[in-house]
């Protein structure tokens, strides 16, 4: 499988005064200048309150900041969890007066639009040696380090579907048949980051004007758009739909729980992201923020991540449980500059062409 994981091309040269807090330890830092995460001589704290944004489901934070509050009590972790597009409409609004002070499993494309608007700092957190490459930044001293990936799937209510008497579906072009007006849910692009990732592989895949022209065909047979990345799987579980464009996690989950599902991987390949971490940009870095980041890379961390996704960014995965084969041979040949570069045109278009169906936002 290839990899275009090609950060944009910005880097702010600054510099990083120390703070005289605890543990002093670390091998970061930005390229350019020397500054103290280059030189590895970053002040980390095992106590402290730091702010950190998230667009990791809500069952997965809490199972994940259990383990983190067991190997550092004292620090105190407020999460702000939204959508991938929620968190980074967010970011970039608060580029210019910062909340977060580090960003955790929200999409790698994000983090490049962000990288380029100057809205990460750079910094190599322990263990990031082992982190393949085609997994994190390619900047000297990484601005975003990913932690696992996941990708398009269709998940399939098989009792709906006799009952409807729908169609197999093996392929993105099998979604277009009429059988299936009315029973498809997908998520709207711009607020999740598993809508950005399908549309994006549909452009890709197919070229712009013909994959422009396919989604209008798909949108005929689309009930809503959702807000979130998940919830058409959980939609046809319940069947509420009979057919879910969502990701592979999302639907093998509801698989396990006894849901009568199937997941469906596009036989043309499938569209995928990565869900990565960074460090905010920011004038006074907190201290304990450089602690969390050394811990989400973790070799427990990633113990933990691969409960949910097999595809993780080191490479050692072991069994992919509910997969027929490798599920790296399923993602595309993904530009993921070319899908920052052209992001927010994507959005816009999106949301002229299509956003009548979907769900009301949430007050």
């Amino acid at each position: 499988m290839k990899k275009k994981l090609l950060s944009l091309l910005l880097i702010a040269a600054m510099a990083f005064s120390a703070f005289a807090l605890t543990s002093c330890s670390g091998d970061s830092g930005e390229s350019g200048n020397a500054s103290a995460e280059e030189t590895g001589a970053v002040e980390k704290a095992t106590e402290g309150e730091i702010t950190v944004y998230t667009a990791l489901e809500d069952e997965q934070v809490s199972t994940y900041l259990e383990a983190f509050n067991e190997e550092y009590p004292d620090i105190t972790v407020n999460v702000v969890r939204e959508s991938t597009g929620i968190i980074t409409a967010r970011l970039l609004a608060e580029k210019d007066n910062p909340q977060a002070d580090v960003v955790w499993g929200t999409a790698a494309s994000s983090m490049m639009v962000l990288d380029d608007q100057d809205g990460l700092k750079a910094y190599a957190p322990e263990g990031v040696d082992r982190i393949l490459p085609e997994f994190k930044s390619d900047k000297e001293v990484p601005t975003w380090v990913g932690i696992d990936a996941w990708e398009t799937a269709f998940v399939v209510n098989t009792e709906e579907a006799e009952k409807l008497g729908l169609p197999e579906i093996k392929s993105y072009e099998d979604l277009l048949d009429p059988a299936f007006k009315g029973h498809i849910v997908m998520s709207n692009p711009n607020s999740s980051g598993t809508g950005f990732l399908t549309v994006s592989a549909i452009l890709q895949l197919m070229g712009e004007e013909e994959g422009w022209d396919y989604l209008d065909q798909l949108d005929e047979n689309i009930a809503m758009y959702t807000h979130s990345g998940s919830k058409p799987a959980k939609m046809a579980a319940s069947g509420e739909c009979a057919v879910g464009i969502s990701f592979g996690y999302a639907g093998l989950s509801q698989k396990e729980d006894g849901a009568p599902v199937e997941v469906i991987f596009p036989e043309e390949g499938s569209g995928w992201d990565l869900e990565a971490n960074a460090l905010i940009n920011k004038d006074e870095i907190n201290p304990a923020a450089y602690t969390f980041l050394d811990w989400a890379i973790s070799d427990s961390a990633m113990e933990l991540y691969k409960e949910n996704y097999p595809i993780i960014t080191i490479d050692d995965v072991g069994e992919y449980e509910g997969y027929d084969g490798n599920p790296l041979d399923q993602l595309i040949d993904n530009d993921f500059s070319w899908a920052a570069s052209n992001r927010e045109d994507i959005l816009k278009q999106w949301m002229e062409k299509y956003d009548a169906k979907s769900e009301p936002e949430e007050a």
